[in-house]
């Protein structure tokens, strides 16, 4: 049966299948080297993509989102994950490692300002470094959002969207004995960092299946298990990431630093019952980004594949494609 009877597949908005005309392995530094590929158009206005988890890699997909005439499209797979090496390791990976990877890019590729693209954890990101390097972004597309406060992480780890989705929350919670249930994160993070692989892979498929689960308005619920080599980088990271805040400051930093990008123009795509990253935190970086125009999408979830929010992200690149020198792109 089809899952979208009333309206077009995710693709069917996307621009054709491409391949990259430069592939290579960047030297970070702390022994890292992570994965970054350009396609599309390489004298057109750049644009960098960053993935979600932290430790979700970039797919193919991702480059159908821009004009392949209009941009010149920038992917990579952040520390630890995707095709990055070494794998699933959090020794020296932090937020601000990424956002010095960010630079090392565009220094490396000779880009002076570009636009940032990123959904999820990406939208955090692309919010970070922007606030960091203002002068370098003249456009933001965000998805997703994710501010990385600690209610957000209450709400998906603490049993808010448990109380939607009690059959999947049973399986995640169960695993973990009751006397830890107060911080599952922490109980998690005991676990996927214990040394033992086997266990380390029995608890990362756990971890990534819960939100999985809840990705999309299709899934049912049933967002199925992932490769063992997968969920580990993705699990182990994101936990990583989430036990330490995000190496932020405070609390709310992102909508407290706002006032950095406020002239910076960019786009919110948000899905209505988005149940990983409830709308309150897209509505509140609109209320504080006098840039930014929200977009609320109706009947749309959490995934980068939702219809109607891959329909609208083209859109806005559209919109913003024929706008690349008046946003110093060009």
């Amino acid at each position: 049966m089809d899952r979208y009877p009333s309206q077009k597949r995710a693709g069917a908005y996307l621009y054709p299948p491409l391949d990259p005309w430069d592939q290579r392995m960047l030297e970070v530094g702390e022994g890292h080297r992570i994965y970054v590929e350009q396609c599309g158009n390489p004298e057109g206005a750049p644009v960098i993509v960053l993935h979600g988890g932290p430790g979700g890699g970039c797919s193919p997909s991702m480059r159908r989102y821009f004009d392949p005439n209009v941009w010149r499209i920038i992917l990579f797979d952040q520390r630890g994950c995707g095709r990055s090496r070494p794998h699933a390791v959090v020794k020296d990976n932090t937020t601000w490692h990424l956002v010095r990877d960010i630079e090392a890019i565009r220094n490396t590729l000779g880009i002076d300002r570009w636009a940032v693209f990123g959904g999820s954890w990406g939208a955090t990101l692309a919010l970070i470094y922007a606030i960091t390097h203002p002068e370098r972004v003249g456009y933001l597309a965000v998805r997703g959002v994710f501010l990385m406060m600690q209610r957000e992480l209450d709400w998906f780890y603490g049993g808010g969207a448990g109380q939607f989705w009690p059959e999947q929350w049973a399986r995640f919670v169960g695993l973990i004995p009751e006397e830890e249930r107060d911080d599952l994160i922490a109980a998690y993070h005991s676990r996927l960092f214990s040394g033992d692989l086997m266990q380390e892979t029995r608890y990362a498929r756990a971890w990534a299946a819960w939100e999985n689960a809840l990705a999309s308005m299709a899934s049912q619920g049933h967002g199925g298990d992932s490769p063992a080599e997968y969920a580990r980088a993705f699990s182990r990271l994101e936990n990583h990431y989430f036990v330490n805040k995000g190496w932020l400051e405070s609390d709310g930093w992102i909508l407290n630093n706002l006032g950095r990008i406020a002239g910076t123009p960019g786009v919110i795509v948000q899905g209505r019952y988005d149940m990983i990253c409830p709308p309150y935190s897209a509505q509140a970086l609109s209320d504080a980004w006098s840039g930014s125009t929200l977009h609320m999408i109706p009947n749309a979830g959490h995934a980068l594949s939702e219809p109607g929010i891959s329909e609208a992200l083209v859109e806005a690149m559209n919109r913003a494609g024929q706008r690349t020198k008046s946003l110093g792109l060009l």
